[in-house]
């Protein structure tokens, strides 16, 4: 689907975490994603007019972005936010998959 952009224009997005797993659902994980915005908002310059921030989803209402798009602002936020919250368990695991001390867990609960 192609999308139109324009100075001026209101953008509410909603965003859901991965698997929609409740990744946002402690004042530390909701303090790194405010912080993560603001980050972003100064990088790409646009208005953040709302927002609110549940345990496994996002709804923002952003202005138009003066450098980049929504698309690409959500790219980078998202980005950001996956790698400070779930960074360090991503090497975790992927080190002990790799020494085969992983986690045996059931595919299909009994």
């Amino acid at each position: 689907m192609r999308r139109f952009y324009g100075q001026g224009d209101l953008h509410f997005i909603t965003s859901s975490c991965y698997r929609r797993k409740p990744l946002l659902g402690t004042a530390r994980a909701r303090d790194i994603f405010l912080e993560l915005l603001e980050e972003v908002r100064r990088r790409f310059r646009f208005d953040v007019i709302g927002y609110v921030v549940m345990p496994e989803h996002v709804h923002l209402l952003l202005g138009e972005p003066e450098k980049g798009n929504p698309s690409r602002v959500m790219q980078v936020l998202k980005q950001r936010v996956s790698h400070r919250l779930l960074g360090k368990r991503k090497r975790r695991d992927s080190a002990q998959i790799a020494l085969g001390k992983a986690p045996v867990r059931p595919l299909l609960a009994a």
